[in-house]
Parts: structure tokens; sequence; C-alpha cells
């Protein structure tokens, strides 16, 4: 692994940990995640393996990474204060099956690149699955992570500033 796969790894957790304490949604919130898992898929996908069980994997852990997503965001906080933004604020299921994701995403790529890769390398052959294809899974695993967490935590924080009272100011100017 390199200094950037450490990086990004880093950064992906961080930026979930970060939510423990509640913060403001706002663009960075969005955009941030989306940006680093785009570089990540332009940089490290090459290509994706259709052959044998290869696409099987792939979808897999794609959907594995969805559901991690999804589970993340729908166990974080959001409410409203009258601000512009929402705040949002990630429990412990939350900033822990994110963490319990990209976390173990990082110890098998570790494990792969140290001691585990005959392992793999067998287990692939016995199952019919290019080795290629362990990264475009996990790499897609990563970006079914984000963009189900990212849009839904979007979807959340818009309508729960949709559904907010109007503030005084507004109502008296109605009156």
């Amino acid at each position: 692994m390199t200094f950037t796969d450490y990086l990004i790894d880093s950064v992906l957790v961080l930026l979930v940990l970060r939510q423990i304490r509640e913060t403001r949604f706002g663009r960075v919130q969005v955009i941030l995640p989306l940006a680093v898992i785009a570089w990540a898929v332009k940089t490290y996908l090459r290509a994706v393996p259709t052959s044998g069980n290869s696409l099987l994997l792939i979808a897999v852990l794609t959907v594995v990474g969805v559901g991690f997503g999804v589970v993340s965001a729908v166990t974080t906080r959001v409410r409203v204060d009258g601000g512009p933004a929402a705040l949002v604020r990630a429990g412990r299921t939350a900033a822990g099956i994110w963490v319990l994701s990209m976390g173990s995403r990082f110890a098998f790529i570790v494990w792969l690149t140290h001691s585990g890769g005959p392992t793999v390398y067998r287990w692939s052959t016995a199952h019919a699955i290019d080795m290629r294809a362990w990264a475009a899974a996990l790499l897609l695993m990563a970006l079914g992570e984000v963009v189900a967490r990212t849009a839904i935590m979007l979807v959340r924080t818009r309508r729960a500033l949709a559904a907010q009272p109007a503030s005084r100011d507004a109502q008296l100017v109605s009156s």
C-alpha cells in the first residue's frame, strides 16, 4: 500500500468521525467525500473483470458497501435549529459501521499485500475469480458506501430543513 492509500482511508474515516460532535451539514460534507472517492476510483479502477465469478464478487461487495452507507446514514441524528443548514451527529452505530467497513477494507488490503496474497490467490482461483476483481470490488464497495451515505444524508437534511417551522420574523411579515 502506498501513503496515498493510507491517506484516502484515513480521510474517509475522519469525515464521519468528525460528525460525532454535532456539526452543520453543508456543501463540504457532500462534496468532500464524493471528491475523495471519485479520485480513488479514477486513480485505481483499471478494469471491471467479468469472467467467472468476478462480477458476482464485485456485485456482492458493492451491495455490502451500499448497505453500510445506508446504516451509517439512517443512524445519524439530524435536527434543525432554525439556521440555514441542518445539524448532524453520528452516533456510535453510525460511526462504528463506517469505521468497521473502512477499517476492514483497509485491513484486508494490508493483509493481501503483505502475507495473504497466496491465500487469496488460491481461494480466488478455486472460485473462478480474477485477481483484478478484488481491486474493483473493494473500490466499488467504498464508492457504494460513500454515495449511499452522502445521498441519504443530503435527502434527510433537506427534508428536515423543509419541515422546520417558518422563523418568527417570516411569520410576522406574512401576518
